[in-house]
C-alpha cells in the first residue's frame, strides 16, 4: 500500500473540467537547469489561474557542497512561499511545467512531506494541456494570500547521503539521470562524473510514453521489475540534485510503490573526495 493517498497524476482533461472549483490552486513550476527565464515564460502564457513557482528560491534552500544543488527548504520558507500561492487548508492543488514533469514533481514532493495531502501533477504538463487544445492566458498571477499550516513529519520520506549509500544493501538506489552522466562519461554540471556504488540507473521517460504521459500500472511495474523495483523491496530515488528523483517518486507511487527521495544525490555525493565513485553502465 502506498503512502499517498491521493493519486499523484490528473489528466488534462480531468483538470479542465475542474478548473471552475474554487478550491482548485495550479502552481505554475516553469523551470530548466540553467535558465531563469521561467517567470517571462509564465507570463507569455499559463494555466488559466495558474501561479508561478520558483523553483530555486521557494522549492529549495541555498545551494552548498555539504547539502547539493537543492538544498530542501525550511518548513517556515515554504510556508510562506504557499501562502504567497494561495493555498488554504481546504486548497486542491495541481502543479504542472513545461519540462516533462520533474519540476512541478518537486513542488508535489516538498508540500506532501510538508504535510500538505491534496497536491496532484498534471499529467504531460504543459504539452498535454497545449496537445488538447485547451486554454492558456497571460500576465502575472497575484492571489488572495492563502493561511495554510505547514509542518515537519509529512507522508514522505527523506535520507541524507550515508542512508543512501546503504541503501543498496537492503533494497535499491535508484539514479534518475540521463544514461551518460550515471556512466561517468560527461557530467556538466557536478564535481565528479559517475554515480554512487550500487546505484542502478533508471533514466528520465522510462516510465512515460512518447506523448510523455505516465505509462499505464502494468508498464510500469514491467519496467519498474527491471530495475530491481518490487513488491516489498525498499527504494530510495536519486539524480542530480533532488529534482527529477522527485518525479521518480510520483511514479512509483502511481504504481503502488513507495520511496525516498534523497535530497542532496549526487550534487551531495560527488562534492565530497572521500566518497567512492562508481563509473560504467552497472551498479
Amino acid at each position: 500500500m502506498s503512502r499517498v493517498s491521493t493519486p499523484p497524476f490528473v489528466s488534462a482533461a480531468d483538470l479542465a473540467a475542474r478548473l471552475d472549483d474554487p478550491d482548485l490552486v495550479l502552481l505554475d513550476v516553469r523551470w530548466r537547469l540553467g535558465e531563469t527565464t521561467g517567470r517571462e515564460q509564465h507570463r507569455a502564457g499559463h494555466l488559466p489561474g495558474a501561479v508561478f513557482v520558483d523553483l530555486d528560491a521557494e522549492l529549495s534552500a541555498p545551494p552548498s557542497p555539504a547539502a547539493g544543488r537543492h538544498p530542501l527548504p525550511a518548513v517556515a520558507d515554504l510556508q510562506r512561499a504557499a501562502r504567497r500561492w494561495g493555498l488554504r487548508a481546504g486548497s486542491r492543488v495541481v502543479a504542472l511545467d513545461d519540462s516533462g514533469g520533474a519540476a512541478a514533481a518537486r513542488a508535489w514532493w516538498v508540500l506532501r512531506w510538508a504535510g500538505f495531502a491534496r497536491v496532484e501533477l498534471l499529467d504531460g504538463g504543459l504539452a498535454a494541456w497545449r496537445a488538447a487544445g485547451l486554454p492558456l492566458e497571460g500576465g502575472e498571477v497575484v492571489p488572495a494570500p492563502g493561511d495554510v499550516e505547514l509542518g515537519p513529519g509529512g507522508a514522505l520520506p527523506a535520507v541524507d547521503a550515508e542512508e543512501a549509500a546503504a541503501a543498496p544493501a537492503r533494497g535499491v538506489l535508484l539514479d534518475a539521470r540521463a544514461p551518460e552522466r550515471y556512466r561517468g562519461e560527461v557530467e556538466p554540471v557536478d564535481p565528479r562524473a559517475g554515480h554512487v556504488p550500487g546505484a542502478r540507473n533508471l533514466p528520465p521517460g522510462s516510465l512515460v510514453d512518447g506523448a510523455g504521459l505516465l505509462l499505464p500500472p502494468a508498464a510500469l511495474r514491467e519496467r519498474l521489475a527491471a530495475a530491481g523495483v518490487g513488491p516489498g523491496v525498499p527504494v530510495v530515488a536519486s539524480c542530480g540534485s533532488g529534482v527529477f528523483a522527485s518525479l521518480t517518486v510520483a511514479q512509483l507511487a502511481a504504481a503502488g510503490v513507495d520511496a525516498a527521495l534523497w535530497p542532496g544525490s549526487w550534487s551531495q555525493w560527488s562534492a565530497d573526495p572521500a566518497r567512492p565513485v562508481a563509473t560504467g553502465p552497472t551498479p
